[in-house]
């Protein structure tokens, strides 16, 4: 890989070489890749990256760890629509907001990216099987681009991961192993399975290629907005590798000079599981957590990109918010009735962070601010319901509908 110069510990500073197999540093630490920016300075450019056709995250294949022969896995990931909300914004008392909706990914999830980057790295590293852990996204996205690439799957999910994540995992033909535990039981378990089969290791904690592919939702927002940095980009955070990718990305774009500043991240947690926000906001080291939320997918109490999410947000001189349960279940409405964008909770706990800061008043009002939306909110419809409520049932007759136009204080008028 000729952009590639190596990788490196971000706890001790050793460096490897840039392996499709790599792991942690013998010290433990997450390993690092970094790039020879004045080499890709000459074979990229903003007019060469405006003349693609390939509407996908492989745009970028220049600032990303593959070789040039190595094919972009069959599912199109990436590219996902950026939009302008501005009734949102209005209402929330902002200049500008942009709403990213990285669930209509092919599995419905930004962890396609990095799915679709483990792929291409087991390929090259001639693996047949992949594994990982996960509250859930992960993993349906794991088994989805596996599953198109031919690649078998052993998936390890908490028993409390949602049904519609099961489903998909199921259709996709992986092994399913549900662990009757927390997530870092599941976590545990499926690490020890890996070093005894010798598996491809999926796991964000472990395998450094995926917060790689995960900063390609950063450099996406940018080109989108034809390279105009927003003052903010809000997400919301579990283990801490998406975050961590979203800074690796800008932080990119900004040393081959395609941008000239970089924004200042927002991390979103839930109140029931915000170790990390917890140590920014102390600034202490982190300490683990109970995992009590229904965002299942940022439902991580001992994360495991920690180093690289906590250097994420000091370095951009972030802001923590931490949201409840209703905070969140009341951001999947707002959203679903400003924008037409269907979150599920851990999906729309970044635009409730937001939000709340606005509350707050620390946002100002004339800021430019991108928001992300991680999941789609059809992976958990229980929690949907629960958060909008149920249809009007009633028999098929005019008298009927009146009636209950009338109890549920309705009052349709005539279409203009």
């Amino acid at each position: 890989m000729k952009n590639v110069l190596h990788a490196k510990c971000v706890k001790c500073g050793k460096t490897y070489e840039a392996a499709p197999n790599l792991t942690n540093c013998t010290c433990g630490g997450i390993l690092d890749i970094i790039y020879d920016y004045d080499y890709i300075k000459t074979t990229l450019t903003k007019e060469k990256l405006a003349q693609r056709g390939d509407n996908s995250m492989w745009r970028y294949r220049e600032l990303l760890p593959v070789e040039e022969s190595t094919q972009a896995p069959p599912l199109r990931v990436g590219w996902s629509p950026l939009y302008e909300a501005k009734a949102l914004a209005a209402q929330l008392g902002i200049k500008k907001l942009y709403v990213k909706d990285d669930g209509l990914n092919p599995t419905a999830s930004l962890k396609d990216r990095a799915s679709s980057m483990a792929v291409a790295k087991a390929v090259e590293a001639g693996a047949g099987v992949i594994a990982c852990s996960s509250t859930g996204n992960a993993a349906s996205s794991l088994a989805g681009n596996a599953a198109a690439a031919g690649l078998k799957t052993y998936i390890f999910v908490p028993s409390r991961a949602p049904k519609g994540k099961v489903a998909q995992l199921m259709t996709f033909g992986a092994t399913v192993i549900s662990v009757q535990g927390s997530y870092e039981e599941t976590f545990e378990l499926s690490k020890a399975a890996i070093e005894k089969w010798g598996w491809y290791n999926r796991n964000a904690a472990i395998n450094p290629y995926l917060s790689e592919g995960k900063k390609t939702v950063g450099l996406e927002i940018m080109e989108q907005l034809n390279w105009m940095v927003p003052d903010y980009i809000a997400i919301s955070v579990g283990d801490g590798c998406t975050i961590a990718g979203l800074w690796k990305g800008l932080k990119d774009l900004h040393a081959i000079g395609f941008i000239d500043r970089l924004p200042r991240l927002i991390s979103a947690q839930a109140e029931g599981c915000c170790p990390l926000n917890r140590a920014i906001a102390a600034g202490e080291d982190w300490r683990p957590m109970e995992e009590n939320t229904l965002a299942d997918s940022i439902a991580v109490g001992v994360p495991r990109n920690a180093d690289k999410a906590l250097m994420a947000i000091r370095e951009s001189n972030g802001l923590v918010v931490n949201v409840s349960d209703e905070e969140i279940m009341a951001a999947q409405k707002l959203l679903g009735r400003t924008c037409g964008v269907f979150g599920e909770p851990a999906g729309v706990t970044g635009p409730a962070g937001l939000k709340k800061l606005c509350e707050q008043g620390k946002i100002p009002a004339d800021a430019a601010v991108v928001s992300v939306v991680t999941g789609n909110g059809l992976k958990d419809v229980a929690n949907a319901i629960a958060a909008c409520g149920e249809p009007i049932s009633i028999p098929g007759t005019m008298d009927r509908l009146l009636e209950a136009f009338e109890e549920n204080g309705i009052h349709p008028g005539k279409s203009a």
